[in-house]
Formats: structure tokens, sequence, C-alpha cells
């Protein structure tokens, strides 16, 4: 890596010229201390807020810089862009605003909610292919056979020095951070704000971070040859080859990339919900997943991170709340075996609510046909303050003489 490495193709002129064009049109969002989560972390943790702008994403500021290039005679003819959601948005946004015709074609495992907002701002929807390498294909092929100019998401000149206002922002708001931890897809946004942090402040640290599933960039950094496949949480930067011109910045600029696992990431999304009172998708709880899971190589660094996109469906959402409840103990499945005869249903709520435990939900199984038919099996979801608390409730049961069983929901608690 160089902290003097320059790139023709984009500079932190481009970049202020950018944040011109941008000014009025796109959030100057808001960066923030957090105490809470710089005590988890060890670090002091700045939070960028780009899940405020009013596409719930960085992605606008790429997509206006870009849009606000072309030609009347570009602009005439529409554009076309892929995307698996927020680039979607940011243009479908910025191009109606423009009065520009805009073609968007997307994955077909797309978030609805993803789409949803795609189409409420005018575009043209296409579902097309299982990936971003699919739906691309097609909308080249739109492109060409429809005269539309192609908006690439991430390996864009325009596009990323759109991205890199972010780190003015930052570093006008925060000017004595000395790392910053950015997502990274296909590298748009971290390129964008290497370039431009690195002009601002030569000795920052920049780490990028990538779902575990999805480790394209880290590929290219590491040389390395790991697979990119799976469901991931963080759709978003789902990326299985990065761009050529961001693999160049990254490979130049940024220090290292870093790798999150799927729970990590669920657990970053929870945290941010419960102590930051903010909704971020997965993509945008990377960078604090990594930090929560590096602390070491953190520790007492000022830290700024980008909390890039708050585009999660609703019950994507309440699915990782609850799985990341069930984690920490708060909420414990348990499966108790009970006489069938009146009174037991009532005996071990008492046990329960004794206990100060609160039954979410309760399931009667008579047709287990390994165990007596004079027994049934009693399911309970039951929500506790921590996991000491829980284990207090299971062995209230257990005292009780109630044998329980090891539910799956609860890791075997």
């Amino acid at each position: 890596m160089s902290d003097t490495a320059t790139f023709s193709e984009v500079s932190i002129d481009d970049v202020r010229a950018a944040a011109e064009v941008i000014r009025d049109a796109v959030e100057r969002t808001p960066t923030h201390y957090s105490r809470t989560l710089s005590k988890i972390a060890g670090c002091e943790v700045y939070l960028k807020f780009e899940n405020l702008q009013f596409t719930a994403s960085f992605k606008e500021r790429g997509a206006l810089n870009k849009l606000t290039s072309l030609s009347a005679e570009e602009r005439a003819r529409g554009v076309v862009a892929m995307s698996a959601g927020n680039h979607a948005q940011g243009v479908a946004y910025h191009a109606g605003r423009l009065g520009i015709p805009a073609t968007i074609v997307m994955p077909e495992g797309t978030p609805f909610n993803k789409v949803k907002h795609t189409k409420g701002f005018g575009a043209r929807v296409v579902l097309e292919g299982a990936t971003l390498a699919q739906a691309s294909a097609k909308a080249r092929a739109l492109a060409a056979e429809e005269n539309l100019a192609f908006v690439h998401p991430y390996d864009d000149p325009k596009i990323i020095a759109g991205q890199g206002t972010v780190a003015l922002e930052l570093l006008a708001d925060v000017p004595d951070v000395d790392t910053l931890v950015v997502p990274i897809g296909g590298g748009g946004l971290i390129s964008g704000i290497a370039v431009a942090a690195k002009a601002l402040k030569p000795s920052i640290d920049i780490y990028g971070v990538q779902a575990k599933l999805y480790p394209s960039m880290y590929d290219v950094v590491k040389q390395a040859d790991l697979p990119c496949s799976g469901q991931t949480i963080a759709e978003g930067i789902a990326v299985k080859e990065p761009g050529g011109l961001t693999r160049r910045i990254v490979s130049a600029l940024v220090k290292d990339v870093l790798l999150v696992r799927e729970d990590e990431i669920e657990k970053s999304i929870a945290s941010l919900l419960e102590i930051e009172k903010t909704v971020v998708e997965g993509a945008g709880a990377a960078a604090f997943a990594a930090v929560a899971a590096n602390t070491q190589l953190f520790s007492g660094k000022k830290v700024g991170l980008i909390l890039s996109g708050g585009n999660i469906d609703m019950r994507l959402l309440s699915n990782v709340i609850l799985r990341e409840l069930s984690r920490e103990g708060r909420i414990l499945s348990l499966l108790v075996e009970i006489q069938d005869q009146p009174g037991q249903l009532a005996k071990i709520a008492t046990l329960v609510g004794e206990a100060g435990g609160n039954i979410l939900e309760v399931s009667h199984n008579r047709m287990i046909t390994d165990m007596s038919a004079k027994l049934a099996d009693l399911g309970m979801t039951i929500e506790a303050r921590d996991a000491g608390h829980a284990a207090e409730i299971r062995k209230k049961l257990v005292d009780a003489g109630f044998n329980i069983r090891a539910s799956s929901q609860n890791n075997g608690r």
C-alpha cells in the first residue's frame, strides 16, 4: 500500500467537484460518537449515518454525480443500471428528479422492499438472473438494444468521486479520526473514500470489510482464492467480481480487508438498533461487525465507521432480532416433558412466573410416538433478562421435577 498513490481517473479534486454537484440534493449526514459502542469495541467509535439518506443509502451520491455528467441527448434517451437495491434506488430517485427515464435490472432474489421502492421512484424494473453478474449482462444488453446510458454501480470515476464525498464530510466533522472502516462490495465506496481521505490525511488507515461468504476484494488484495457463494444477510456487498479501477485503488490505498461471519453481522445489526436506535441493513452493519470482532486491531484508535445503508426487509429484521435475543439467552426455547393431565400447564406457568420469566408462546404436542401415550411435549418460548436469568428459569423447572429436552432453536441451552 502507498500513501502517495495517484489515479488519473479520479482525484481529490474530482471528489470536491462532486460535493458541489450534490450539495443541495443529497443529505449531509451526521457523524456521531458512540459511548456505548466505544466501550464494547475498546476504541473511539464514530458513526457516519449514511442510512439517513432519503433512499437510505450512500449510493445517491455517486448516482447523482454520474447522472448530472450526462449530455442532454443522453438524458433524453434514458439510463439503465443493474443493482441489488441501493444503487437502483439512488439512480431511480435522482433520475426521476432530473426527468431522465430509468430502467433498473435487479437480480430475482432482491429483497421485496428494495424492488418496491425502486418502482416507487418511477423506474422500470426488470428482474433478471440469480446474481449481479447475470443482472449486469441483461442491463448491458438493454443498453445496446435501446441506446441507453449504462450507469455502473461502482467501477466508474464519477460514481467513485461521488461516494468519496462521504470522507470529506466525516473528516470535516472528526478531523482527528485516525482509522476508517468501510464495507466493500464492488469497491466504489471505499475507493472514493480512500482517494479523498488519503489526500486530506495521508497517515489515516483505511480498512475494508466484506462478508465472509463473498470475499471478492479480499481475494484480490490477499491473492487468495476463497469462494464467493451462499446466502448472506449483507446482499448489498455480495459482489463476486469487484471493479477494475476499484481493485487498483483498494490495492494501493487500503491497509487491509477484513471478513465477517453472518452471525457477527446479525449481532451488529441488533446492537446498532438497540444501542444507537438506528436501522441498518447487513452491508451497513459490516463495519461495526469487523471492529467488534477485531478489538485488538483497533484498540485505542479513533475509528470512523460507515453505516452505508438501512434498506433491510422488515421480516428479515424481525428474524435477526429474535435470533440475536436467542443467542444472548434473552429468548429461551424449551421442550418440557409433561404428564398429559389437567393442571400441568398451570403449574409450569406459575414456576416460570415465579422465576421472573415471561411466556411468549406455548405449543402442546401429544403425537410423539416414541413417548408414552400418557405423556406430552410442551414447547415454550420464554423471555428472560439475560443468559444467567434463562439458566435460573430452566433450573427452577428441573428442580420441580420436570424433564427438559434440548431444543434446536436454543442451541442446546
